[in-house]
């Protein structure tokens, strides 16, 4: 983040460090640098039945070319979000989504107080991109802080499912996905980040976020290993 000397405003610095057509080579170098880097836990893999894949805020606002803090990475994260979603809903697996937005001044927060800009309940930019649209039936919880799980009921809905483990996915990287796995680590899930199916406004905070979440409470991997786990598992 920067600062505006002259308007007291913050202003998020954002880097189209990877796209579609790059994504792939990236997330190859990604994904080499934190496995070169943690303790190898062969011990931990996804199991999709049991495994919820959730969308963390991939609203208009972030994913969006039109939303007020766009983040060009967003847009070549989302076709790997969407295969997820499509191979979740094909074999039947649990999916949720969550969406950041306020209701008013009373529940912004320390949020209120460290920024200066804030995604409305009601502005078009808080809806969920149209690629990732939820379908009839799918949960969206909304949230007013960076961990999904707080003020929500989203633990007791896993645990109805009987889900055992959470796919993270959607932005920002370093900010609601990683608070998100952290929280739900304490929560007692097995927590699984693909490398490129999150994105960041910059590739150090994306990068330094998978490299703490696989340190202390994540299996960092790739999209494609994952779809090939529910080919594996039917």
């Amino acid at each position: 983040m920067g600062i505006d000397d002259d308007a007291y405003t913050w202003i998020m610095r954002t880097d189209e460090y990877a796209t579609e057509k790059t994504l792939n080579e990236k997330a190859r170098r990604w994904l080499d640098a934190v496995r070169g880097s943690v303790t190898p836990r062969p011990h931990l893999q996804v199991s999709p039945s049991i495994c919820a894949l959730v969308v963390v805020d991939m609203l208009r606002y972030f994913a969006s070319p039109n939303g007020r803090c766009f983040l060009p990475a967003s847009a070549g994260i989302a076709p790997q979000i969407q295969s997820l979603l499509d191979a979740w809903r094909r074999n039947g697996g649990t999916v949720v989504f969550t969406r950041h937005c306020h209701e008013g001044e009373h529940d912004l927060g320390m949020l209120g107080r460290f920024f200066s800009d804030h995604i409305a309940c009601g502005e078009p930019d808080s809806q969920i991109i149209e690629m990732l649209e939820p379908l009839d039936g799918e949960r969206v919880f909304n949230k007013t802080t960076y961990d999904a799980f707080i003020g929500t009921d989203l633990e007791e809905y896993l645990k109805k499912e009987r889900m055992e483990q959470v796919l993270v996915t959607g932005v920002l990287t370093h900010m609601c996905c990683e608070t998100t796995a952290r929280s739900a680590f304490c929560r007692g899930f097995e927590v699984y980040v693909p490398v490129d199916a999150t994105a960041s406004n910059c590739e150090e905070r994306h990068l330094a976020s998978l490299m703490a979440m696989a340190d202390a409470v994540a299996v960092v991997l790739r999209t494609d290993e994952v779809l090939k786990l529910w080919e594996k598992n039917k």
